[in-house]
Order: C-alpha cells, then sequence, then structure tokens
C-alpha cells in the first residue's frame, strides 16, 4: 500500500509539474529568460533540502537494518554456544538444557518468525524455552559455579539478541518523516518539471524522468530497508535454521536413545 501511493504521488507531481510548465509557456512571451532564471534560483535550495533529507533517511533506514541482520546472526551464534557450554554441565542438566536450546531454536523459527514479520511481537511458544533455560540454571548455581556463570552469559545475550531483532523488525522511520520526504521530493520533481525552459529538447525530458525514477526508486529502496524482515531485501531467517539443524544433529549424537522435549515446531511435548 505504501508503495503505491508514493508511486502515485511522484507520478502526479511530474504530472502537475509539466502541466504548470506548459500554461506557463503559453503565457509568458518570448525571451522571458530573466523569469526562467529566477524559477531556477527558487528551485535550487529545495532540490538541497530534498536531497540531504534522502541522504540521513537511508543512512537511518540502512544502519537499523544492519542492526536487525547482525542480531539475527548473533542470536542464533548464542544459541550454539549455549548448546556447546551445557556440555560442561552434568546429567540431567545438561541433556536438558540442550534440548531446550534445539526446541528454543525451532520455536523461533517456527513461531517468532512469523510473529515478528506480520507484528513485530514475540511469540510464547519461544518464550517458554527461555524460561526453561533459567529454571535450570538455578541447578547449577551452587555446585557448578564456573560452568554457570558461562551459561548465564550465553543467555544474557541470547536474549539482547532477541530483543534487539525484536526492536528493529518495527519501521525506524517515523511516519511523519518518511512522508515529509515523499512530499520533498514530489515538490522538486514538480518544481523541476515547472521550471523547464522555453527552448528545451528532448534531453530535458529524459533528464526529468532519469531524476524522477531515481527519487522514486530511493523512496522505494528505504521503505523496503525499513522493514528489514518482511521487505524484498529482507533478513531470512536462514542463520537460525542452520543452528537448529546442527544443534539438533549433535543432539542425536551426543544423548542416544533419547527424545528431545518438543516437535519439529518447537511445541513442548
Amino acid at each position: 500500500m505504501l508503495t503505491t501511493i508514493t508511486v502515485v504521488i511522484m507520478a502526479a507531481a511530474l504530472a502537475a509539474g509539466l502541466t504548470a510548465n506548459r500554461l506557463r509557456r503559453h503565457r509568458v512571451p518570448a525571451g522571458g529568460e530573466d523569469e526562467e532564471a529566477s524559477i531556477s534560483d527558487l528551485i535550487s535550495p529545495l532540490e538541497t533540502l530534498a536531497v540531504l533529507l534522502v541522504a540521513f533517511v537511508i543512512v537511518v533506514a540502512a544502519e537499523s537494518y544492519g542492526t536487525a541482520g547482525s542480531a539475527a546472526g548473533a542470536e542464533a551464534h548464542r544459541v550454539d554456544q549455549l548448546y556447546e557450554v551445557a556440555d560442561y554441565a552434568p546429567e540431567p542438566e545438561r541433556e536438558r538444557m540442550q534440548g531446550a536450546a534445539v526446541c528454543y531454536a525451532r520455536a523461533i523459527m517456527a513461531y517468532e518468525w512469523p510473529a515478528m514479520v506480520d507484528k513485530g511481537e514475540k511469540a510464547a511458544e519461544a518464550s517458554v524455552w527461555s524460561s526453561d533455560f533459567r529454571n535450570h540454571f538455578k541447578a547449577l548455581a551452587q555446585k557448578h559455579a564456573t560452568t554457570f556463570e558461562l551459561l548465564v552469559r550465553a543467555d544474557d545475550e541470547r536474549s539482547v539478541a532477541r530483543q534487539t531483532r525484536l526492536s528493529e523488525a518495527m519501521p525506524a522511520i517515523p511516519a511523519v518523516v518518511y512522508w515529509f520526504m515523499v512530499i520533498s521530493l514530489a515538490a522538486t520533481v514538480g518544481a523541476f518539471a515547472f521550471g523547464l525552459p522555453r527552448r528545451r529538447g528532448a534531453a530535458h525530458f529524459v533528464l526529468l524522468f532519469v531524476l524522477a525514477g531515481l527519487f522514486t526508486g530511493s523512496l522505494l529502496l528505504i521503505e523496503d530497508i525499513d522493514k528489514p524482515f518482511s521487505g524484498q531485501i529482507r533478513i531470512t531467517n536462514e542463520a537460525m535454521a542452520e543452528t537448529a539443524a546442527d544443534i539438533g544433529d549433535d543432539f542425536g549424537t551426543d544423548h542416544p536413545g533419547s527424545r528431545l522435549p518438543c516437535d519439529p515446531t518447537g511445541i513442548r511435548v
């Protein structure tokens, strides 16, 4: 919806500018170069504002996109680390924590990722297993202090990465800023179209349409990367999928004959 409105606004601004230019050309006598020069002087500050605004917003959106990608990768890495550190814990806590790690990764993929993409929310199905981690830590707090500290640190980093991923799933650019930018760029395109010289050639129209296309493309790019997990250039759950497959295989090797405490989607069984 946002994409369609953006394209319509930019196209309308271009059409309005060309129409206004055509009307002005009929009313201004030949030799009105001074007026055309003054129009160009007025357009220049508008162009500067538009370009600076786009540059600023692109930087903010790209930074948010990068943070989201880093958080998704960090969370998957910390889950893998949590599984590996649990090797130092005694049984039965070792098997329970490693099973919870596998189930957490599965629940993130099956439930939290879709919920995050649609609503920016966490999934209770995954939170069940993160709560399990803390319950198992209590049994280690007194007898295995070193292992306890390593596990708590890994779990804390996993939790931080998860919260960052969820927060970055929401748009980083406020709606009012985005629409102000759309209006500014639309006004710039319209002003360029209005300010075309009386003696214009095909090159003027080509450059005008190229400019309009670049501005529109910039807006669509910003709108896309501002939704890092649902846009066309989306961040996928590939890192967590690889972790789930890896530690799932490890669980089968480390605990032959044991069953995971969850189904393939991470629901407790």
